[in-house]
């Protein structure tokens, strides 16, 4: 019997004025908490001294008492503690090399959320309350949670387009295995078409963005009509701009969920190529079509549910010549320019460029299962091993000592 999966489900929900001004209020007391701790540990770091999660909880006690901060006594106190917690996993990933030094929270660009634990709501029934309301959330469930499962932990927000949302973590235990299969797929990635299997079936890419362009076009010039500040036009314009960038990432992030799932499901081995997506955007002329296709949001979701279902993701190297290769003799052609769809070989053999590259990295992902060169293994993935590409160690960055 494996490990329970825990997943998220989210869902949107109707607050009442009351519930909004309660929101609202506890939104900003996080960020004033998150940004008081983080400025605390910024001038202990100077000091060359050492602040922890304990020490910032005590801070926020202090802070309680004052009459400055008096206010933070009027919101549920999980959701700071819980914005102290999140802000010691931010230190630990910069120690760790995984992220940045983390930054200020913004009362404009920043997420507004605020997580509670199980003892800052209660769920029964369908009907989730939190901590200071008395009435339940008026939640639209798309689906339901699993049978018989409660959330262990509730994260509220509202997003840039102005929706409510409530995400649940919940223990899933219809997450299991599918049983075991012989087949693998080689998966190309493209602009032209989204993807291309080894198989030879390429699934045209919708191009969301490019969908909504002219009306998000004309948003955007609106908003950049309205005067500067923060009067009711020119957040109204800027909710309008919102609105249609969520309904494009909602529209894609459907699609993405629609073909993983089903790739995950018909495949027990899927071979991709380990893009940096990061760099490739920079490429000015392809870096909009690039950022449409969302590649990278592609492999996160393909892992992910691999790990879930007992399937394998191998990554072949980026330098990997896939393109140039031809999978029938081996022959490596010198170049391959873009604009070159078709090309035959010296042997004779006549290629589809993106398939040929399909079948290519799926021949390396197979080859690496017996020999295990020339690829990177799976990233980390929500509850799963790192495993990247061996590299020459570095020296870490250490957190000062203890004065």
């Amino acid at each position: 019997m494996g490990t329970v999966v825990k997943r998220a489900f989210k869902y949107r929900f109707y607050p009442t004025d009351a519930q909004t001004a309660e929101l609202s209020r506890t939104f900003g007391c996080v960020r004033k908490v998150y940004n008081l701790a983080l400025a605390a540990r910024t001038q202990a770091w100077a000091r060359q001294e050492r602040v922890n999660y304990n020490q910032t909880s005590a801070m926020l006690t202090l802070w309680k008492r004052t009459q400055e901060l008096a206010f933070l006594n009027e919101v549920s106190s999980v959701p700071l503690q819980q914005a102290l917690r999140h802000l010691q996993v931010a230190f630990t990933d910069f120690f760790a090399r995984r992220a940045k030094y983390p930054r200020f929270k913004s009362r404009k660009r920043s997420r507004k959320s605020a997580e509670y634990t199980a003892s800052a709501f209660h769920f029964r029934d369908g009907r989730l309350t939190l901590a200071k309301m008395r009435e339940p959330l008026d939640i639209a469930w798309s689906r339901p949670l699993p049978a018989g499962v409660s959330p262990s932990t509730v994260t509220v927000s509202q997003d840039s387009a102005g929706r409510w949302l409530v995400s649940m973590l919940c223990e899933d235990p219809s997450v299991q295995p599918f049983a075991a299969t012989d087949t693998a797929v080689g998966i190309h990635v493209g602009l032209n078409h989204l993807l291309t299997l080894s198989t030879g079936e390429k699934i045209t890419n919708p191009r969301h963005e490019r969908r909504d362009r002219s009306a998000l076009a004309k948003a955007q010039r609106r908003l950049a009509k309205k005067a500067g500040g923060d009067g009711a036009n020119r957040a109204k314009a800027r909710r309008q701009v919102a609105k249609i960038h969520a309904r494009i990432t909602d529209r894609r992030r459907d699609t993405l969920h629609k073909l993983t799932t089903r790739l995950v499901r018909e495949n027990q081995t899927l071979v991709i190529e380990d893009l940096s997506v990061g760099n490739m955007v920079k490429n000015r002329s392809l870096a909009r079509a690039i950022s449409d296709a969302a590649w990278a949001d592609f492999r996160e979701l393909l892992e992910y549910k691999a790990q879930w279902y007992g399937r394998e993701v191998i990554a072949v190297d980026r330098w990997f010549p896939s393109s140039k290769l031809c999978s029938h003799c081996g022959t490596l052609k010198e170049r391959m320019p873009l604009h070159v769809r078709t090309w035959t070989c010296d042997c004779g053999a006549t290629h589809d460029r993106d398939v040929n590259a399909a079948k290519n990295l799926l021949a390396a992902g197979l080859a690496v299962t017996a020999c295990g060169a020339g690829v990177r293994p799976q990233r980390s993935t929500p509850g799963g091993q790192s495993a990247t590409k061996q590299e020459i160690p570095r020296r870490e960055p250490q957190e000062p000592p203890l004065a």
